[in-house]
C-alpha cells in the first residue's frame, strides 16, 4: 500500500490573514507523516473509505478546549474539516513539531470515535519538515468582527468549518 489515502488542506482564520509558517509546515509534515506510516495506511484501508480529505483551519490567539469538526461522506472519501489554536507567539520549533502531532492525532481519535473505527496505530515519532521544504498552500479568511464579549468562545461555528475551504 504505497498510494496517497491522506489529503491535507491548511487555512487560517486568523484577524490578520497571518499564521506563522513553520506551523503551518509542522501541520502538513505531520499528515504527510501519517500518509506514509504502512500502520496507519492499514488502519485507514480498514475505514471502508478510499482517502480522507484533512481540512486544519488555524485560529489566531483564541484558545479552544476541543477542535471544531465538520466529519462527512463525500462519495466514497471522508472530508474531516477541524479547527486548531495557534500556538503563542515565540513557541519553539521543537514544541511546534510535537504540537502539530497532537494536533493531528487527535483529529484521528475524533474521526475514529466518530465512525467507530478501531485503536489508531501507535503514533511515528514526531519529525520537524525537512529543510528545504517549500510554502504551504493555505487558504485564508478573516474572521468576522464580533462583539468583544463573544470574543473568549474562539471557535468558529459549525457551519464556517463546513464552508471553509470551498
Amino acid at each position: 500500500m504505497d498510494e496517497f489515502w491522506l489529503h491535507p488542506r491548511l487555512g487560517t482564520a486568523t484577524r490578520d490573514g497571518q499564521a506563522p509558517r513553520f506551523y503551518l509546515l509542522a501541520l502538513q509534515h505531520a499528515v504527510q507523516t501519517l500518509d506514509a506510516d504502512p500502520r496507519w495506511q492499514h488502519w485507514w484501508h480498514r475505514s471502508g473509505f478510499l482517502d480522507c480529505e484533512l481540512g486544519i483551519v488555524t485560529e489566531g490567539r483564541l484558545d479552544h478546549l476541543r477542535p471544531s469538526a465538520d466529519i462527512r461522506r463525500v462519495d466514497n472519501r471522508l472530508r474531516a474539516n477541524f479547527t486548531c489554536a495557534l500556538p503563542p507567539a515565540g513557541t519553539a520549533r521543537d514544541e511546534l513539531v510535537q504540537r502539530a502531532a497532537t494536533e493531528v492525532r487527535t483529529m484521528f481519535e475524533l474521526i475514529r470515535e466518530a465512525l467507530a473505527l478501531p485503536d489508531l496505530p501507535p503514533p511515528p515519532a514526531p519529525s520537524a519538515p525537512p529543510e528545504d521544504a517549500g510554502d504551504v498552500p493555505v487558504t485564508a479568511k478573516g474572521l468576522p468582527s464580533i462583539p468583544r464579549e463573544l470574543e473568549p468562545q474562539g471557535y468558529l461555528t459549525l457551519t464556517q468549518v463546513q464552508d471553509f475551504f470551498g
